[in-house]
Formats: structure tokens, sequence, C-alpha cells
């Protein structure tokens, strides 16, 4: 599973690992979507941007088009 690129996740967050793991558990139940552990806000998984099939350029943290 990629991580998120870290212009969109630091990960030097003391919560990333965390964010790596509910971004895991949501993928693998297939879930479009999780929460966040630090704000609370809605956050979209790299499957749910794949589905899309282009960026939207907002900014999302799983965006898989994120230029390297």
């Amino acid at each position: 599973m990629p991580r998120p690129h870290p212009s969109r996740c630091d990960p030097s967050r003391s919560d990333y690992a965390v964010i790596v793991a509910l971004h895991e558990r949501a993928v693998a139940r297939d879930e479009p979507t999780y929460r966040d552990p630090s704000s609370g806000l809605i956050v979209q998984t790299v499957a749910t941007h794949l589905a899309r099939g282009s960026c939207c350029d907002s900014g999302c943290r799983h965006c898989p088009y994120v230029a390297l």
C-alpha cells in the first residue's frame, strides 16, 4: 500500500503511523473514507481517488496522482 506523498502528509507527524494504519484498514474493508485522528475530518482513501480516475486539485492526502 503506498504511503501518502510527503507533501500531503508529513511523515514526522506524531500521528503518522496511526494515519497509515487507519488508511490501510479502510482500504482493506473497502471503505471509501476514514476519520483523521487529529482533526476528525473525513479523508478519502487512495482507492476512492483511483475510482475517480483523475486528480481534483484539492490537495488530498492519499491522491495517487501527485507528481513525485
